[in-house]
């Protein structure tokens, strides 16, 4: 590293964060020798794919000459409303760190020259212990819990030993003898507590180094606490399959989009390292525009912007992607050794018996409720008219009656697959529940179901029965239908209809089903033109 210069190694330590706190303190101590750096993981849930973002910083971190330690924070796991029972904390402590050096080695980060230090090795001495006291003495609760907001699980009693939490944290630059703590956004608060509170009890105030966050699939970040928001560094290649084909992934919108913002933080950044020019390829039939390879991600952004990456491709394309990133990882795992040890630190739970509870057909109130097609409106609806999107031609936009004079604007990305002519005067089924969006500068007010072969090259709209009029049921046993007199709109970060639709599939008679049970109308089932199986969207 002796051929970089003070500024060339500033510029390496700081590419692709969100901020840097206290940069002219880190070039002065660049302009004299390398940097000391600590970046800390609590060990609670099972670390996921967002940690690819802190792997590729500390490799960056070690090419600038700095020295890395990488504290494995058991007792904070602990203490952050016991995410961690201390029965379990330190299996999964060293499951933690069997897993991070498995990560960065499978992205070429020698790990010998990382510092793996245990939290609780330091953390319950007595000078540690002091020293707690003493930030205790000059910490309110109120600057405690503001601290800790965007960290520790929030609670409306806090316990204590959340409040401590942040804390122990900005103690841990001090007595691991750090110029710079790094860490997500999401900690800044914490950052900003620490550069306060460390100087009020005779110690150095320190710079602080944040990464972006990578949004979840259904919410802001991936969280280890929640499996429905995040992939597994040690997922199956059919459980990645699963999770991205039900992700929030929609047509045209890129400011709500954790696949195509993982694309940006992770692939991207990843394809880059050692001077490398990152690519992603999108591979697809020439009928849907070939195979296309991005070397920078805004093109990519740009394309599906437009609408000329459709959101199956881009799942697909990211699928393939995170499985060949996971391989090498699942491969440093499949020993008995390590099986064993994360059944220690994750034991597979015991089903519990319980009383059955009395079936209630009643749409539930809110995302937090039960999820099953009860929560979708679902009616016949009738396109009156329809015509080609004026800025991309994938698109339709069509004037579709609900029924009771509820006459909506819809787009679709069915352009590519169904003939205009098709699209005029015809039945459809329509999800007239879901919220709102605005798509290419039109406000889309319902969705129109169609299925699509396992291949995704054939797409056709469901087909109700003839004789009916726009706005009567679609019906399901046993389950009763949304209620329309006062309509529950689905929030589509809840992800309610992905996760209902997943259960939706084609008979081998052409039928539409959701579960075992038919799309029911008052004239027959619901059923697809040519179709014999694939699924429904």
């Amino acid at each position: 590293m002796a051929s970089l210069t003070p500024a060339e190694k500033y510029n390496i330590i700081s590419r692709n964060l969100q901020e840097v706190l206290g940069k002219e303190q880190i070039e002065s101590i660049l302009a004299e020798r390398d940097l000391n750096i600590y970046w800390g993981t609590a060990p609670t849930g099972k670390p996921h794919l967002g940690y690819f973002v802190a792997m590729t910083k500390i490799a960056d971190f070690l090419q600038a000459g700095c020295h890395i330690t990488i504290l494995i924070a058991d007792i904070h796991a602990f203490l952050d409303n016991m995410k961690a029972p201390m029965e379990l904390v330190g299996k999964r402590a060293e499951y933690y760190t069997q897993l991070i050096k498995a990560t960065l080695t499978s992205i070429g980060v020698p790990t010998e020259k990382l510092k793996f230090v245990l939290g609780s090795s330091y953390q319950l001495t007595a000078e540690y212990s002091l020293a707690n006291l003493k930030l205790c003495s000059k910490t309110t609760e109120r600057d405690a819990k503001k601290a800790g907001a965007e960290v520790v699980k929030q609670v409306e009693a806090p316990l204590l030993s959340g409040l401590i939490y942040p804390g122990m944290q900005a103690l841990d630059e001090e007595f691991l003898g750090v110029d710079a703590q790094f860490g997500g956004v999401d900690q800044r608060k914490i950052f900003i507590f620490a550069e306060k509170l460390l100087p009020a009890i005779g110690y150095k105030k320190r710079s602080h180094l944040m990464n972006v966050m990578v949004p979840g699939l259904a919410g802001p970040k991936m969280s280890s606490s929640d499996p429905d928001s995040k992939i597994d560094l040690l997922e199956t290649p059919e459980n990645v399959k699963r999770k991205l084909a039900k992700a929030f992934c929609e047509e045209g919108n890129i400011t709500e989009n954790g696949i195509l913002s993982f694309v940006k933080t992770v692939l991207f950044p990843l394809g880059s390292m050692n001077g490398k020019t990152p690519s992603f390829s999108i591979l697809r039939p020439e009928k849907f525009g070939g195979d296309v390879t991005y070397t920078n991600f805004e093109d990519l952004e740009n394309d599906f912007k437009d609408r000329k990456v459709h959101p199956g491709d881009l799942k697909k394309a990211v699928t393939d992607a995170i499985n060949d990133l996971l391989s090498p990882i699942r491969k440093w795992f499949d020993n008995d050794e390590l099986r064993q040890l994360t059944e220690d630190a994750y034991p597979t739970p015991k089903p519990e018996v319980k009383a059955k509870p009395a079936k209630s057909n009643k749409p539930a109130a809110n995302a937090n409720l039960a999820v099953d097609v009860s929560r979708l409106d679902i009616r016949v609806a009738r396109v009156l008219e329809a015509k080609v999107h004026e800025a991309n031609p994938n698109s339709f936009i069509s004037t579709v009656d609900c029924g009771n004079g509820d006459v909506r604007t819809v787009v679709s990305g069915l352009a590519k697959y169904i003939p205009l002519a098709e699209m005029q005067n015809r039945l459809v089924c329509a999800v007239c529940n879901l919220k709102p969006g605005k798509f290419q500068g039109v406000l889309s007010s319902a969705m129109l179901l169609a299925g699509s072969s396992p291949d995704d090259s054939i797409v056709e709209l469901l087909q109700p029965p003839a004789g009916l009029e726009a706005g009567d049921l679609i019906e399901f046993e046993g389950f009763a239908q949304a209620d329309r007199s006062s309509p529950e709109k689905l929030n589509p970060k809840h992800l309610i209809f992905e996760k209902v639709s997943e259960e939706f599939k084609i008979s081998p008679e052409g039928l539409a089903h959701y579960k075992d049970l038919q799309f029911s109308t008052k004239n027959g089932p619901v059923s697809l033109k040519s179709l014999k199986e694939g699924r429904i969207r």
